[in-house]
């Protein structure tokens, strides 16, 4: 059954719900915990103080060791139901973000202002980067990596292969999404240049403070001396006498050779288990992705070809025991002894530089993976958010058609759509109207729903059918007091630079609004269809929005290459009201006197 937008968010709202009870619930569990953790430590206190007060008692000694053990208990089921309270507050945030959107258009993901490039050939225009764009629509990244996946998507168009592939790719993780939230709520506490810092450190640091760890006498020395050592002390109990001595020069010796390491060892101790409990961390988000049969060609690609017999994940916990062996040279008296009669510093050293041969390459593509399950899962989300969007067809041949098709940041409620479609062979349409009539948006609404369909996204429409286009737009051309630019001559920056790209791009598709606003009314016009014509001589398609009526007439020296559309404005006892409609032919009403009678000026 297809969802609506409104059984969606009752959903969403269902599994808040669901989630504040089990916080709810959870906390009381907190609180108890604590109570009897106080209770245990009283009863051991009055017990103890009983002791004393009637002296020793074999029974009351012995009931110590009872809340001792139940204390100890608790603090590891404490320890458990706090990870439960955190995980269930983690999915609670995804669910609430989700209704936030649906509700008010809010996402508290990244909203990728850091890729905001007035140079790009659209992203400025259309508003793909930034508060309020596209970008901050879409984005479901806690990663780094994957922000930067989903930015590239959003910049520039995939090959036709791609965009297939990763069409299928969307609609498979679309049938988890379920399973996608507790995917992204696994994620959702950890910073997002975490990922890389551990694969920084497990490509370039890692490999460096392992490098003593290759002396082949180390390497003996750690599987030998435990034997000798167990030797050694069994020989002293049975024999005695100088064999006692024996044992304790091997003790000097090997806190010597420990201590001879030492810094080598604190090295690899201090600069990277911190990191490895990180790592330990996102074994869970990996193990989903490993347990789940994927059937798209492009999921299954991100995993290698010919696997290790051991998970990924698996790899990781591996690496988490390690740690866990490593950790007991925080207790002193442990550490002390441990590494005099088994080196186990060097002995951990060893372990974690074996594992690092084996397996630290695949663990880096499992980090991967993770970044690039996110970016996918941020498109998924948006097909299960936007139910009322639709997959467009990729054509081979030059090629647009869409029906009902919408501007994807205006709400359902207030979006107006237009059909449109291209003919067979380029031609230069030309927009006219009156000012906010909808003009601007209508561009932006057929470039920002081309960038979605080149990311393998679904798209604001009924029906879209395109090929694949390299989009170019002319719309907010700014000065720079920085670079001492006019608004003219940025203007002609912009123009260079589409003139440049279609010589390189047969597949250009030009979008423009107003252009050469920066100049006198006769250039302006007179530049604005010099352009249009070394278009048409390219046989670039170019959708252009202007004021300019003259240049409609443009329609009679090339019937076949221009199409004029317009937007209008219905004048009902003074007052203006706008449709959003797109209509054939040049536009006849304009709005310009209106407005300015509103404001006491009267046009003769």
């Amino acid at each position: 059954m297809v969802k609506t937008k409104d059984s969606i968010l009752n959903d969403y709202q269902n599994n808040i719900k669901t989630q504040e009870i089990r916080i709810a619930d959870l906390k009381k569990k907190l609180n108890k915990i604590s109570f009897s953790r106080l209770g245990l430590f009283i009863s051991e206190i009055l017990t103890i103080a009983l002791i004393i007060n009637i002296g020793f008692n074999a029974i009351l000694t012995g009931l110590l060791a009872v809340p001792l053990f139940l204390f100890m208990f608790l603090v590891k089921k404490q320890s458990a139901v706090q990870r439960d309270l955190t995980y269930a507050g983690q999915l609670l945030w995804v669910y609430q973000n989700e209704a936030d959107q649906i509700l008010f258009g809010k996402n508290g993901y990244h909203n990728g202002e850091n890729y905001q490039d007035e140079q790009h050939p659209y992203s400025s225009d259309l508003d793909i980067f930034g508060p309020g764009t596209l970008y901050a629509f879409i984005n479901r990244c806690n990663t780094q990596k994957g922000m930067d996946l989903l930015a590239a998507n959003l910049s520039a168009p995939n090959d036709k292969r791609t965009i297939l592939e990763r069409q299928e790719a969307i609609k498979e993780l679309y049938g988890h999404i379920d399973q996608s939230f507790h995917f992204r709520a696994q994620l959702q506490n950890h910073k997002p240049e975490q990922l890389k810092v551990i694969q920084n450190k497990l490509k370039y640091q890692l490999p460096e403070q392992l490098l003593f760890t290759n002396k082949r006498f180390l390497k003996v020395a750690v599987q030998v001396v435990p034997f000798v050592m167990a030797a050694l002390f069994v020989l002293g109990l049975v024999v005695g006498g100088v064999t006692w001595q024996v044992f304790g020069l091997a003790a000097v010796f090997n806190m010597g050779l420990t201590f001879f390491n030492l810094k080598d060892i604190n090295q690899v101790y201090y600069g990277f288990t911190g990191s490895a409990n990180l790592l330990n961390a996102f074994s869970g988000t990996i193990k989903w992705t490993e347990e789940v049969k994927w059937n798209s060609s492009y999921i299954k690609n991100l995993f290698p070809a010919q696997q290790e017999s051991l998970p990924v994940s698996s790899q990781i916990r591996q690496l988490s025991r390690i740690i866990q062996a490593f950790d007991a040279r925080l207790n002193i008296i442990l550490s002390a002894f441990l590494n005099l009669f088994l080196l186990w510093d060097l002995k951990c050293s060893i372990n974690l530089a074996h594992w690092h041969r084996k397996y630290a390459a695949e663990v880096m593509a499992g980090l991967e993976r993770i970044s690039r399950f996110e970016e996918l899962i941020s498109f998924a989300t948006l097909t299960y958010n936007q139910p009322e969007w639709n997959t467009p067809v990729i054509e081979d041949a030059f090629h647009l058609k869409a029906l009902e098709l919408g501007h994807p940041l205006i709400p359902q409620g207030t979006r107006v759509l237009n059909d449109f479609n291209l003919n067979p062979q380029p031609t230069a349409d030309i927009v006219t109207g009156s000012n906010m009539a909808g003009k601007s948006t209508f561009l932006r609404t057929v470039g920002i729903n081309m960038v979605l369909a080149f990311a393998g996204a679904p798209v604001c429409a009924k029906e879209m059918s395109l090929s694949i286009f390299k989009v170019l737009s002319y719309m907010r051309i700014k000065d720079s007091l920085n670079d001492q630019t006019s608004t003219f001559k940025a203007e002609l920056n912009r123009l260079k630079m589409i003139l440049d790209a279609i010589r390189i791009s047969s597949n250009s598709l030009v979008l423009i609004d107003e252009m050469l606003r920066g100049t006198n009314s006769r250039d302006k016009y007179l530049g604005s269809k010099v352009f249009i014509e070394k278009l048409i001589d390219q046989q670039t398609p170019v959708l252009f929005a202007t004021h300019d009526l003259q240049l409609s007439e443009m329609i009679s020296d090339y019937p076949e290459r221009v199409r004029n559309y317009h937007f209008d404005i219905q004048i009902s006892e003074g007052e203006m009201n706008f449709d959003y409609k797109l209509k054939h032919g040049p536009c006849t009403t304009f709005n310009a006197a209106l407005l300015l009678k509103e404001i006491g000026l009267t046009l003769n």
